[in-house]
């Protein structure tokens, strides 16, 4: 194996950080949607490529910057998120949670098959002058795009978890994913909940889909391999966990940046999958998470 100078391996560790965090914010939402419904999302993955092609179609048309689009993307995935739990997931699923997984699996199908018949299989890209700027950081380069997802992700994570501590509608989210029957015998309207849950996680997405197209390409498919990260952190930072979610997307984004230095960037991922399986052997409950 090769050796490398110690400012190289910081600045790949440091850029590991930046990408982690976006890796994180992704598995935000899966988590709390794990959390409160107690379901895997299947439909994360085409909902995140949408929230893409959303930005992508933003900047194409109107030419609004990725990181604008945030305030107009945000609260437009939320009420879709909302809606396609409350009206769709929801009903479908006639209270069995097996059901939900299923519904899930075909919005994926259905949502991706769509973004193919709209966008075909095309490759698209986002160019904003600020994609190649560079920071610096004492002898550390730092992409400025990476630096501004880090800042946001872990805004986001810190206002998301003082929402589900402080407002009434977090303690609401928190008693449901607690206890749905003790909930709706207090009187929480356990069917909102879950939508707004919901909605959050596809805001999040939305969140990561601004932060990722100024350096990231977008295509029907885009969202699977994130999801496929996502899955994994959710898994090592506990499942349900907020903290967990955003810790775990931090390592595991040094995990795969040390992974490719040191095997290649086509074999970065090897990393991912190694930690995925050793948590699931060692501790599957996760690091934050708690056993049932």
């Amino acid at each position: 194996m090769a050796s490398y100078p110690l400012e190289i391996v910081a600045e790949v560790v440091l850029n590991g950080l930046l990408t982690g965090s976006v890796y994180g914010l992704v598995a935000l939402g899966l988590t709390l949607v794990y959390g409160v419904l107690h379901i895997i999302n299947f439909a994360h993955g085409a909902l995140l490529t949408a929230a893409m092609f959303g930005v992508f179609v933003l900047h194409e048309a109107f030419g609004i910057d990725p990181y604008w689009a945030l305030p107009v993307l945000v609260p437009v995935f939320f009420g879709f998120g909302y809606l396609l739990q409350r009206l769709v997931i929801g009903p479908a699923a006639r209270g069995d949670d097996s059901n939900i997984l299923l519904v899930t699996l075909g919005l994926s199908i259905v949502l991706e098959n769509l973004m193919l018949a709209v966008f075909r299989s095309d490759t698209r890209s986002v160019r904003i002058p600020l994609a190649n700027e560079m920071l610096e950081w004492g002898p550390m380069l730092i992409p400025a795009p990476r630096a501004i997802g880090f800042v946001v992700a872990c805004l986001v994570a810190l206002l998301l978890f003082l929402f589900l501590a402080r407002s009434s509608t977090g303690r609401a989210i928190r008693a449901v994913a607690k206890e749905r029957t003790g909930a709706t015998l207090v009187g929480i309207d356990v069917a909102h909940i879950y939508a707004i849950t919901f909605g959050i996680g596809t805001a999040c997405l939305a969140v990561a889909a601004c932060l990722l197209l100024p350096s990231f390409y977008v295509n029907p498919r885009v969202g699977n391999a994130f999801v496929l990260v996502a899955f994994t952190i959710v898994v090592l930072g506990g499942m349900g966990s907020v903290p967990g979610a955003l810790l775990g997307g931090l390592f595991i984004g040094v995990v795969e940046s040390l992974s490719g230095l040191y095997l290649g960037e086509s074999l970065g991922q090897i990393g991912i999958f190694a930690i995925f399986i050793l948590v699931l052997l060692v501790r599957p409950t996760g690091l934050f998470g708690a056993r049932a």
